[in-house]
């Protein structure tokens, strides 16, 4: 039988006093950082109720026809009382949040600092700024009453299955997840449904946790039928549940 054992050394073995003392004052820093983060956000945030979060791709124009029906779900949206959250970038975030700013109800942007791509839009009633895409995920899921997800790229698909997952394995609470676009979603959707659940990795239910529309007014409708036997307000199951995100 091979011999297993390795040599790990611990951080007070490095052999450079000056050097282990740099490595552990750096990471104490970078605690310090993100817990910074978690509680600005919850500072800032945890009053906007109820809240949407609203994802999509950060590549598209103005003149997009994506881009021109975030804008007008946002208003509606910000218009039925709805705080709407965005990524606070460009495309379908800028779309989200500048329906929302021209509305009744907060215009939310949460930033993420990136080499490229992304950079604040112009506007955002409340706009917080974040290193660490984690915390900035707890934002977009703690603080939002449903999902709406316009067509995008990898961030946007991060964030759709980041919630199903939550929701999946009962780590965070149900709340509706819109879809919009079947031209978009209908193929994933049904490779889900032809793949995932024929070959048992997801059940047949967890498709449910989605819903489908292409019509405008079918996104609130979507939200407020969820809501309508139980109401915004969270249970103390739900707000235990959000303390452990």
């Amino acid at each position: 039988m091979l011999d297993r054992q390795k040599n790990i050394p611990p951080l007070r073995a490095v052999s450079m006093p000056e050097r282990a003392t740099s490595q552990k004052a750096r990471e104490s820093w970078h605690l310090w950082g993100i817990i910074s983060e978690f509680v600005e956000s919850a500072e800032r945030l945890s009053e906007i109720r109820p809240a949407v979060s609203i994802f999509g791709s950060a590549r598209l124009r103005d003149d997009s026809a994506v881009y021109q029906q975030a804008m007008r779900i946002a208003r509606k949206l910000s218009d039925a009382g709805f705080a709407v959250i965005s990524g606070g970038g460009p495309g379908v975030m800028e779309a989200a949040n500048r329906g929302a700013f021209d509305g009744r109800s907060p215009s939310v942007g949460l930033n993420i600092e990136l080499p490229f791509e992304q950079h604040g839009n112009e506007y955002q009633d409340i706009a917080l700024r974040f290193r660490h895409f984690f915390a900035r995920k707890v934002a977009f899921v703690k603080y939002a009453a449903a999902y709406v997800v316009m067509p995008g790229g990898f961030g946007t698909l991060d964030e759709l299955f980041e919630a199903l997952t939550l929701i999946q394995t009962r780590k965070g609470r149900r709340i509706p997840i819109v879809l919009v676009g079947t031209d978009f979603w209908d193929g994933l959707l049904g490779w889900m449904k032809d793949t995932l659940v024929a070959r048992g990795m997801i059940a047949a239910g967890d498709i449910d946790l989605m819903k489908l529309v292409d019509d405008d007014d079918a996104v609130a409708e979507a939200i407020f039928d969820f809501y309508e036997a139980r109401g915004f307000e969270q249970s103390a199951t739900e707000r235990e549940l959000l303390l452990y995100l």
